[in-house]
């Protein structure tokens, strides 16, 4: 992956996404540029509201006019039975609106799900009305079992789990996919293996626990919750992997004092 990336824009974006920013809790997007196998952080900004997003992402918008390639912490797609559920069993339009949902000539696959839910849910609230109500007012005879479903992906590594995609509580990334895959459509990105959009503008979906998980196993870093000194100490230790390139992906982070001390805190 990384010899496919470094032949595409230099110019790197860090998307910490929310479905619901604030003043108080932010958008967050990282700016950096790699060299090699050294990126370079020059900024983080603040976005308080999912417009500056779509301002910023919008074709034209002059920072990005070079190309960019962005990481974003939000799932991309949903569980297959969910959405085969969704297909067959749906409530009102949807088995209609997904019908052929594999059949190119009828459009990309991503786009069609996520603008069929949006058109039959109206917002997020309707999004997780519409996963509650699984197996109780719409597709009655689903298999019993949990319905926080999990798409492969979200296992593939040993060791590492992400929330499920239907969690819209919580850590709702369920509403995180409702609301930024459809800006990510809007601007006509490019998703390698979900779709094509504008070449040189591209995002993946990311997950920073797995490179968080390599570099520290099954230690605790996040300031959100208990701060502590140990999770002060896991993040320095994260921050000193990441600046000497000890992950797997080989790369640099190449960080100013101020900034190191900012990443620490």
């Amino acid at each position: 992956m990384l010899s496919a990336v470094s032949a595409g824009p230099t110019l790197l974006l860090g998307l910490d996404f929310s479905c619901a920013p604030s003043q108080r809790k932010p958008l967050t997007l990282a700016w950096g540029r790699r060299a090699g196998h050294a990126i370079k952080l020059d900024r983080v900004d603040a976005l308080p509201t999912l417009a500056e997003l779509e301002a910023l992402l919008a074709p034209g918008y002059p920072p990005l006019a070079e190309g960019f390639v962005m990481a974003c912490d939000f799932p991309f797609g949903l569980p297959m039975p969910f959405v085969d559920a969704l297909r067959v069993h749906g409530p009102g339009e949807l088995p209609a609106l997904l019908a052929d949902l594999d059949d190119p000539a009828k459009g990309q696959a991503a786009d069609r799900l996520i603008q069929a839910l949006h058109r039959h849910c109206g917002n997020r609230a309707g999004f997780q009305q519409l996963i509650d109500t699984w197996g109780q007012s719409w597709h009655m005879d689903r298999p019993p079992g949990s319905k926080l479903l999990h798409r492969p992906t979200d296992q593939a590594a040993p060791g590492v789990s992400s929330t499920s995609p239907l969690q819209t509580r919580y850590v709702p990334v369920g509403k995180m996919y409702f609301e930024g895959m459809a800006r990510l459509i809007q601007a006509d990105l490019t998703l390698p293996g979900l779709r094509h959009g504008r070449a040189q503008a591209v995002a993946f979906e990311a997950y920073p626990g797995l490179l968080a998980h390599e570099l520290l196993g099954r230690r605790s870093y996040k300031s959100e919750t208990d701060a502590t000194d140990e999770r002060l100490i896991a993040r320095m230790d994260l921050v000193d992997a990441l600046e000497q390139g000890r992950s797997r992906l080989g790369l640099r982070l190449k960080l100013s004092p101020a900034q190191r001390d900012w990443l620490v805190s």
